[in-house]
């Protein structure tokens, strides 16, 4: 089971019984370990509702140690510019502008930019520059809404 999965599956519940949405997560390596865990809300989420939830995850990190090496646990919002990990987050932000990162080139390119026009399976439809992109969910790295304060 990848890492990813495994950390979801035991930080998920724990966020869920306080109240909030697991969002989801990112690890990212820099010059430590990063674990970041969004967290969302009806009501929006408060620096003191991350606090929470970072004291709640970090006593079951603690106890089931998913990861070896050391890590830093930074609890978070998604924000205005909130990243996509899953189908039913593309398919909150439909009409959306969205920036996306490929695992692989897709037509010569790996990074693109446009209006989320729709789902089809497991494919984003995605307008850029007047064409129309489908692009499978499985290869896409990372993706979030560009904000736009316009509205």
């Amino acid at each position: 089971m990848a890492r990813d999965t495994r950390l979801i599956e035991m930080l998920s519940p724990v966020v869920e019984s306080m109240g909030f949405v697991f969002w989801g997560l990112e690890l990212s390596q820099g010059h430590q370990l990063l674990l970041r865990v969004y967290i969302d809300h009806e009501n929006g989420i408060t620096v003191d509702n991350c606090a929470d939830v970072s004291r709640q995850l970090s006593s079951v990190l603690d106890v089931e140690d998913p990861i070896a090496q050391d890590y830093t646990l930074e609890v978070s919002s998604p924000g205005m510019d909130r990243p996509l990990f899953e189908l039913s987050h593309y398919q909150q932000s439909l009409g959306e502008i969205i920036e996306l990162r490929l695992r692989m080139p897709f037509d010569g390119r790996r990074k693109f930019k446009g209006r989320l026009q729709g789902i089809e399976d497991q494919d984003i439809v995605l307008l850029v520059d007047n064409d129309e992109y489908l692009l499978p969910i499985e290869l896409i790295e990372k993706a979030h809404i560009v904000p736009n304060f316009d509205k």
